[in-house]
């Protein structure tokens, strides 16, 4: 059965909107209600009320602008739990380009948007041990954002 082109062109429409959808479970995203100074801040400050050592954050919109696009305030904070990271690196090598932890943050006019990998989702495993781990890694992030978005 030939379906017509106007059918066509639905059933591609619907599929181009909910695409994101189905591919957002691979990310973890917190809109926060303030300008981007003030939960830049509250980020450090949460990162640390949840046992996490910030490690260093990465300019972005610096190379954005050079490159000639236009952007407001974007960086990349890394944290983690530093004996942590030194073990995973040792027990699990293939987990180095992924530690320490990132979650991006951008202002979005009045608000600010922090978005990070979903571990369950970036790592698949059936050790027991590295699962639970990745559980923890989600969790944490889950808390994180969680408290980001309180007053």
């Amino acid at each position: 059965m030939k379906l017509p082109t106007s059918g066509c062109l639905l059933i591609a429409a619907f599929l181009l909107l909910f695409s994101p959808i189905l591919q957002a479970e691979d990310l973890l995203m917190a809109r926060v209600a303030a300008t981007f100074p003030e939960s830049m801040l509250k980020l450090q400050t949460v990162l640390k009320k949840n046992g996490q050592k910030l490690s260093r954050v990465q300019r972005v919109d610096i190379g954005l602008t050079k490159s000639g696009f236009k952007t407001d305030k974007y960086r990349i904070v890394f944290f983690g739990r530093p004996e942590e990271v030194r073990q995973i690196s040792d027990q699990y090598p293939m987990l180095i380009p992924y530690l320490p932890h990132k979650i991006a943050i951008f202002a979005e006019e009045d608000e600010t948007l922090l978005v990070a990998p979903n571990p369950e989702h970036l790592f698949v495993s059936d050790d027991p041990k590295l699962k639970a781990i990745i559980k923890r890694w989600h969790d944490d992030l889950v808390k994180i954002f969680h408290d980001m978005r309180e007053d």
